[in-house]
Formats: structure tokens, sequence, C-alpha cells
């Protein structure tokens, strides 16, 4: 039987970037977007607070666009500091590359196993879902899930008890599946 186990975030992700004002690393995002327009073109940022000192932060999304290439429901998000719309511009490649930052997931998720079934096997059978692009290590997540030290998963990987089509030594955001035998 297949156990399906799926990653949720919980709450917005901390953004990793120097505070000019404190020398802190840490920003959370306001939920509010600022727009500027001028005549054709426009500019749209996303703001981030300082978690140090409150000084506040822009994240670009829109440089010099002409406003006619802007879909209108997405300026309509936009001007209506829509907290959906945060949640995916934060989680965007593209919005994280050009302003040169990361996102810090530490406490932002929680693994929901869908009950302890899994716990008595002999053989499970496990397929873990994102729900969003999140980076997690699967030794952590296969520990968290079973009530296991690290340690003992690790050591399970090495004897050949826990295996799956994945590296399960490094960090994954996409979805994997793993045996694990008792």
């Amino acid at each position: 039987m297949l156990d399906n186990w799926v990653v949720v975030p919980t709450c917005l992700p901390l953004v990793r970037r120097r505070c000019h004002a404190c020398a802190s690393a840490r920003f959370r995002a306001s939920g509010k977007f600022r727009v500027n327009a001028h005549h054709k073109l426009i500019d749209a940022w996303l703001l981030v607070l300082c978690t140090a000192c409150g000084d506040t932060a822009k994240l670009t999304l829109l440089e010099r666009a002409n406003v006619r290439s802007v879909r209108p429901e997405l300026l309509d998000r936009l001007h209506d500091n829509d907290a959906g719309l945060t949640a995916e511009l934060l989680r965007d490649p593209v919005v994280q590359r050009r302003n040169r930052v990361s996102l810090d997931w530490d406490g932002a998720w929680r693994l929901d196993t869908g009950g302890a079934g899994h716990l008595e096997r002999e053989v499970a059978d496990v397929a873990v879902r994102f729900a969003a692009r999140i980076p997690v290590r699967p030794v952590r997540l296969i520990a968290e899930g079973f009530g296991l030290a690290r340690a003992e998963v690790e050591r399970l990987i090495a004897e050949g008890n826990l295996v799956s089509a994945v590296r399960l030594g490094g960090t994954l955001s996409g979805d994997f599946t793993f045996t694990l035998k008792r």
C-alpha cells in the first residue's frame, strides 16, 4: 500500500537579503506592493521588512514595463495587495534571481503524513509530494515521518533498507518516492 505524504507551507518564508540599516540577513514579506506609473511605463515592487530593525526594502517585480504588456488582472492584484500573489511572487525563481535573494523556509512548512498507519508495517512505500518548491533534506522528512533519529535513517540507507530512485543525501524540492524495509 502506497502512503502519500505532503510537504505543505504553513506561512510565507523569510527572504535572505542583507539589510542596509542594521546588517541583518532576514526580511519578511509585508504583503504590500508599490506600483508607480510613468506615462506608458510602469514599475512594481514587493515591499519586505527587516526582521531586526523594520527597515523597508523593495523587491523588483516590473521595471519600466509598458502598461499595455501587463495583464489587467495582475495589475488589479497588485493594487489590491493580494496575499496569494505575494506567495506566488516570492516563490518565483525569476523574481529571486532578479533581486539576488533566496528564501529561508525554516519553520515555514510542515509534513502531513496522513496518520500513523505506516508506523507498524514491515515494508512502507511512501510517495512524498511538495505543495510548493520547499527545499528539504529527504533524510529529515523520513526521520520526522517515522519518528526516527536522522542517524538511524542514515544507517537504514547505508544498510540498503531505505531505497529510492532519487539521491536521499542531498536537498530536494520535488516529488519523490521511497521504500523502507524493517
